[in-house]
């Protein structure tokens, strides 16, 4: 066996998406040759997926023309040759427009390739005692095995041109007995989980995803957040992503007894068991914060700012925060004022203008609201774009305003007088009332957020059209 010493790193793109072919450098001399077969920090820095493999295989082949496959696994492969050489073969399985697409290479080990979850892999030694091995980003097991595509060897679509005929070659049955292409049912993507999905956000986020079979939608019926056996009991494998929009978020009844338990409860362990499930599986966790993690007390909060809640509801949110930030693969998305489907400010202000009723409504409390279907659409954005890790302010954009000045735009909107709304203080407002207290300045910059690709519409825009279209008129 001939192999080329020294070789340069490098990666080789194929015509299957995410398929990576690798020169890898082996040094050798009178004794034989060294090589460094996988290392992290080096692929990674060259593209490789960080895909953090836990098993090592070995197949091990007697006679030249030994022939396996086509098998795509539920998990990514890292494959290289430790001694001898193959044809290999690989053929997209995956759902998608490059279902079918074929790339085969000869390998010696001074290569290696990166086969992504759901791509075809099959190989024929070209040399006795071939030595075949991978490294795989999951155990296998035999539920997983269940999840396996096939495609036959002798796949006429395919059209592998065998450097062994497969007639002269030493096939398995099993391998003799899988379907045509014709007949295989494409490996479908890893899911992403949206949990609390029949909030405000939830809702949001059925609307954007509608008709994805991709994303699975649970509400505290189908999946309890609460319940260690219903996390037990999910297979996270089948998962990429968990999207957490659930939340307690009744803020005055958090300073009580009942409420403060409920709020760690829902905005803290929950998170932490979510947070575990992601670091476990390698999954990426999204959850939606809150602008009640700062004091108020700068007239705009950037990603950087210290966390300074000022009630318990805004202590839970921080420790979600705190939580999550744990997470290899995070996006924290840091919102405020939400406005959606159900009960809010917006809707409050409609039913007294048409009612006749002229509120007194705080005017010192500052920020901007955050419409959910903006928030969701956010969402999707960092997911898809490939945006760096970390945490995002979500709002609507616009100039920042009172909650007395959004009132006042209600009632007009609403074709009522906008001097109907009367301003008073927050402490003026809550005067005799046992509440959390509130962050006087909740304006959260956009510029990050903007930066990755998403510019959120304008907040005056988006009240005109939810008042138009979800608030009765009187």
């Amino acid at each position: 066996m001939s192999i080329e010493f020294s070789k340069k790193l490098t990666a080789h793109e194929t015509p299957i998406p995410g398929v990576v072919l690798y020169d890898l450098p082996v040094h050798g001399d009178n004794r034989g040759w060294f090589k460094e077969n996988w290392q992290r920090e080096k692929m990674v820095a060259l593209g490789l997926p960080d895909f953090r493999p836990v098993q090592n295989n070995i197949s091990f082949n007697e006679s030249a023309g030994t022939t396996r496959g086509i098998h795509a696994e539920p998990w990514d492969k890292f494959i290289s040759v430790a001694t001898g050489r193959i044809f290999g073969a690989w053929v997209d399985l995956r759902e998608g427009p490059t279902f079918g697409a074929v790339f085969t290479a000869e390998m010696d080990p001074s290569q290696a390739i990166f086969i992504p979850r759901g791509v075809g892999n099959a190989f024929q030694t070209l040399e006795d005692n071939t030595a075949y091995t991978y490294l795989v980003n999951d155990h296998w097991s035999a539920d997983a095995q269940g999840q396996y595509t096939f495609l036959n060897l002798a796949d006429e679509t395919a059209a592998i041109s065998w450097p062994v005929p497969l007639e002269e070659a030493e096939l398995s049955d099993k391998d003799k007995a899988h379907p045509r292409l014709a007949d295989v049912t494409p490996m479908p993507p890893k899911k992403i989980l949206v949990v609390g999905a029949n909030g405000q956000l939830g809702t949001a986020l059925r609307r954007q995803y509608d008709g994805d079979p991709s994303v699975e939608f649970a509400g505290r019926g189908e999946f309890d957040l609460g319940s260690e056996d219903a996390f037990a009991a999910r297979n996270w494998k089948n998962y990429s992503a968990i999207i957490n929009a659930a939340a307690y978020t009744a803020v005055d009844a958090a300073e009580s007894a009942e409420g403060r338990a409920a709020a760690w409860a829902v905005n803290v362990t929950a998170v932490a068991r979510l947070a575990r499930a992601a670091v476990e599986h390698d999954l990426t966790l999204v959850h939606v914060s809150s602008d009640y993690v700062f004091d108020g007390t700068r007239a705009s909060h950037d990603e950087a700012e210290p966390l300074a809640p000022l009630g318990v509801y805004g202590q839970t949110k921080a420790a979600g925060d705190a939580v999550v930030s744990v997470v290899p693969r995070h996006y924290i998305v840091r919102t405020s004022w939400v406005i959606g489907e159900g009960n809010n400010f917006v809707r409050t202000m409609a039913s007294l203008a048409g009612r006749g009723i002229e509120p007194s409504v705080v005017d010192d409390q500052i920020g901007r609201l955050s419409f959910t279907e903006d928030i969701a659409a956010g969402i999707r954005h960092l997911l898809e774009s490939g945006a760096e890790y970390g945490v995002y302010n979500l709002s609507n954009d616009g100039e920042p305003q009172s909650w007395a000045d959004i009132a006042a735009d209600v009632y007009e909107l609403a074709g009522k007088p906008r001097d109907a709304v009367t301003g008073v203080s927050t402490e003026e407002y809550f005067k005799g009332k046992t509440v959390s207290p509130r962050p006087l300045n909740s304006v959260l910059e956009l510029d990050k957020i903007k930066a990755a690709g998403f510019v959120p519409p304008l907040s005056s825009d988006r009240l005109r059209e939810y008042m138009g279209a979800t608030v009765p008129q009187h």
